[in-house]
């Protein structure tokens, strides 16, 4: 085999042991756990937000960034519930570039997955410190996922995982919501079947160990737009997208029918800036359709402290190193402004 063995790396365990999850936190997550359940089963009406950085690159910056956004959930939590985005995996379309914290604690050097794992688990628990949230993240590798089970409150299943039989199956042993995007091309069935995957039980083979998992009935859709044969993106935000998925949902009669909208991406064409005017589209269509008020439980947004993006040394303090983020003040308003309509 062409493969080097660098190092064999600790267990989620012994990673555990030596960068604990506070009691108080344990709880804090517990509690957070239960609320965001209750809005995808539809015992709560309230709108989730999960919304941060493209990807988590600067403990600091992270943490200066959740530490405000808790500062406004206070100011909606009647209508609002925020997770915040504290992704620690990037996907990389050719595999070339930056692939998050987890493979290089340090965007400007070499890959020490060893360091990356500590690094991940101690920011994920300062940003919690700081905010009073519990995270979500990017399940881009299934087996990573267990150095980070006692923290995340919800994952997300990228646009090109969703087929992954590994992604679907591990899916179906979490206690989270499990967030299932649309794939590049648009195909919304290829998100259900993976939904559906995900909600049932099965036997398979994780971490070494034979398993069974019990089925997650918290595994939902994510619009995220697509990209067609030409490589244009194609957004599918729109009324009459999500009546389609709705349609499609009842047919299959899955469990907890929820759809979570992805400002960002193919949705806005890559356009950033777009981000609040979509969300307000959104927040109209529900207003329009008790169905959509139902079943549009919330959406995801890409921001950070400056907006737009940089390239790794330019050091701007805030700013995203991958795709182009909304800045601070105008995620601000966004929210207030979402929080007065829902």
């Amino acid at each position: 085999m062409s493969l080097k063995f660098i190092r064999e790396l600790p267990s989620p365990e012994e990673i555990m042991s030596e960068v604990p999850m506070p009691a108080h936190l344990k709880k804090m997550k517990k509690e957070r756990d239960a609320e965001i359940a209750k809005v995808f089963t539809g015992e709560s009406d309230k709108f989730i937000l999960i919304i941060g950085p493209c990807s988590a690159d600067d403990e600091d910056a992270v943490c200066d960034y959740v530490e405000r956004l808790s500062k406004v959930q206070e100011q909606v939590k009647d209508s609002i519930l925020m997770i915040p985005r504290v992704y620690t995996n990037k996907p990389r379309t050719t595999g070339e570039g930056y692939k998050g914290m987890l493979h290089q604690p340090q965007p400007d050097q070499a890959s020490n997955m060893l360091e990356g794992i500590h690094a991940i688990r101690k920011m994920h628990i300062r940003a919690m410190e700081a905010s009073g949230l519990s995270p979500a993240d990017e399940m881009l590798y299934p087996e990573n996922y267990s150095y980070l089970d006692d923290i995340l409150s919800y994952v997300a299943i990228g646009a090109r995982s969703v087929e992954n039989q590994q992604h679907r199956l591990t899916s179906s042993g979490l206690e989270i919501p499990v967030g299932m995007k649309n794939c590049t091309s648009g195909d919304i069935s290829i998100m259900l079947n993976s939904i559906k995957a995900a909600q049932i039980s099965h036997t398979f083979i994780y971490r070494g160990w034979e398993t069974e998992t019990t089925g997650n009935p918290l595994s939902h859709a994510i619009m995220r737009g697509a990209v067609n044969r030409h490589g244009q993106n194609i957004p599918n935000y729109h009324y009459e997208d999500l009546m389609v998925l709705i349609e499609e949902y009842e047919k299959r009669e899955l469990e907890n029918p929820a759809i979570i909208i992805d400002t960002n991406h193919a949705n806005s064409m890559k356009r950033f800036e777009e981000q609040p005017r979509i969300a307000m589209e959104i927040i109209r269509n529900r207003e329009y359709s008790p169905l959509l008020r139902e079943k549009v439980k919330g959406l995801m947004i890409e921001s950070y402290i400056e907006e737009g993006t940089q390239k790794i040394g330019d050091n701007i303090y805030g700013k995203s190193i991958t795709d182009p983020c909304l800045g601070w003040n105008e995620t601000e308003r966004m929210i207030y402004r979402i929080a007065e309509r829902v």
